[in-house]
């Protein structure tokens, strides 16, 4: 082994096959062993890990935003595309959100232990269920920073142990994450093994992962459709997952044009590099010539190129045509394909071909179309009157999340700590014998 690979699998840079081997398989073995030991945390220890971690967090701003400031350079010089780019970027604003997420993680209600469903069968036991840790799961993502903590506060909290591994472009910031994590554990008396970052970029460490059922119970890929669909071919792990986020607003004619207005342009221009980012627009027929006219000025503003079909272009002028790969686009970039519709149905036709289950919006003042779209849009959010970019753990009351599956089994829509947990069958009795 050579000097680098003796180092602490923490600070370890892997050289061959040979070391991420080893190395991951020693990876699971702790984190095995610590999810073992989860099940006998209790909550105080839980929070106050957490909240650790944001001291220590708090501490290392400035060695935070340092590393980070290399992650970006080396990304820019790598030729790293815009999105990305603000995806990988941190800020003071950004690790405030950071420290207070791992706060509110610490202050939601704790799922483990919970027993629900409990009723008296005629033989006079009790049958529930109780929620109880997924075990271990390993998640592989990339750019975003901020991931790193929020993965390790919501598995944490639920009881689980973690294996996480960001993307090359991030490995600084990771690293310099992973060593207030470690410190957080460490001060509240939690197993090392509960969160472990994976600490080489080569990739086979991933396929090493993925492919370790005696030790890893889950896998939840976050980044791009490649990333996900690698995961999802090669996995021998169940694999929670999206692919895309190509996200609809379809403005019916019973609309109010100011909420429309209003919707359709932030769930556009909020943020481009998010997959609850709205990539196509839909609008009714009948308030078409009203309503695009003033949505393309507003979206001009924002420097957004817009892309049409035939009665779009006819309505707008000079306008690039929208083609086949369009309405399929997840852009993650000023970019918005725009369809004119005849009604709901074509609409929700739409979205059948080309949406990516994700979440999907109506703009409507009729009661029956939008029981109508709540009920036969089969994505894992639709929503009313509201704009796609609602479609997140925190606004939902969740507190961070661990991403947005559009998968009907195990979790669906954005994944928080019950999503991270599974149910076991209790039952209570007072001597009972089955006759």
């Amino acid at each position: 082994m050579t000097a680098q690979a003796s180092r602490s699998d923490h600070d370890a840079t892997i050289l061959d096959i040979g070391d991420v081997d080893a190395y991951m398989q020693r990876l699971g073995q702790g984190a095995r062993e610590a999810a073992t030991r989860m099940r006998r945390v209790d909550t105080a220890a839980k929070n106050a890990a957490l909240l650790a971690m944001a001291e220590h967090l708090e501490r290392a701003r400035g060695e935070v935003l340092a590393a980070n400031a290399r992650d970006l350079a080396r990304g820019r010089e790598g030729g790293l595309e815009a999105a990305l780019l603000d995806r990988l970027a941190l800020d003071d604003t950004r690790l405030d959100a950071m420290i207070d997420g791992l706060a509110q993680v610490a202050a939601l209600p704790d799922p483990v232990g919970e027993i629900d469903g409990l009723r008296s069968r005629p033989s006079g036991i009790q049958v529930g269920q109780m929620r109880v840790p997924l075990g271990v799961i390993g998640i592989i993502y990339e750019s975003r920073p901020n991931v790193t903590l929020e993965a390790a506060s919501l598995c944490l909290k639920s009881g689980n142990a973690a294996i996480l591994r960001g993307g090359s472009e991030a490995r600084d910031s990771n690293a310099a994450i992973a060593a207030c994590i470690r410190a957080g554990l460490e001060r509240a008396g939690l197993p090392e093994g509960a969160v472990q970052v994976v600490a080489t970029t080569d990739r086979a460490a991933v396929g090493r992962l993925i492919s370790m059922p005696e030790y890893v119970d889950v896998i939840i890929p976050r980044g791009g459709k490649s990333l996900i669909e690698r995961i999802t071919r090669e996995a021998r792990v169940p694999v929670i997952k999206h692919l895309d986020g190509v996200c609809h607003v379809y403005i019916d004619a019973s609309a109010d044009l100011d909420k429309a207005l209003a919707i359709a342009v932030n769930a556009k221009t909020h943020r481009y590099g998010t997959c609850n980012t709205m990539e196509t627009l839909l609008v009714d027929a009948p308030v078409a010539e009203t309503l695009l006219p003033t949505l393309a000025r507003a979206y001009g503003e924002h420097g957004v190129e817009l892309r049409g079909c035939e009665r779009t272009r006819a309505i707008l002028g000079d306008l690039a045509e929208a083609s086949e790969a369009d309405w399929q686009a997840e852009y993650l970039a000023p970019v918005l394909a725009i369809r004119v519709v005849d009604g709901i149905d074509a609409a929700m036709a739409h979205i059948e071909r080309y949406g990516s289950r994700h979440t999907d919006a109506i703009v409507t003042e009729h009661y029956g179309l939008a029981r109508r779209f709540l009920a036969e849009v089969d994505s894992s959010s639709v929503m009313v009157n509201a704009s796609t970019r609602f479609a997140d753990g925190f606004e939902y009351g969740l507190g961070a999340e661990i991403g947005i599956s559009t998968d009907r089994l195990h979790a669906r829509g954005p994944v928080g700590l019950e999503g991270l947990t599974t149910r076991k069958y209790v039952v209570l009795g007072d001597g009972q014998v089955r006759q």
